[in-house]
């Protein structure tokens, strides 16, 4: 096991197809998977946090990240604009 990474054939196919040494090419897949393990509160908070300080608007952002999550690995169930704005506003 490459430094908490589970599958070590993950990380010998990405430093092969992109010639990444296999430090780096296990940086990158730590990174890949940490993305796909975060909560999907998390992700919605986040998210939403990034998309406002890039200017977007509420009325904006709420579609958008529903259709982010339906386009996710393992998608969660669809979440409404309402469970959207209660995940971020509480």
């Amino acid at each position: 096991m490459m430094r908490g990474v589970e599958d070590a054939d993950i990380v010998e196919q990405v430093a092969l197809s992109t010639g990444l040494s296999t430090a780096i090419a296990t940086r990158v897949v730590e990174d890949v998977l940490a993305f796909y393990r975060q909560p999907v509160e998390e992700y919605v908070r986040t998210r939403h946090a990034r998309l406002q300080a890039e200017g977007g608007k509420n009325p904006e952002i709420f579609p958008r990240i529903a259709e982010e999550l339906g386009r996710r690995l393992v998608a969660p169930p669809d979440l409404s604009e309402r469970q959207l704005r209660r995940i971020v506003y509480g």
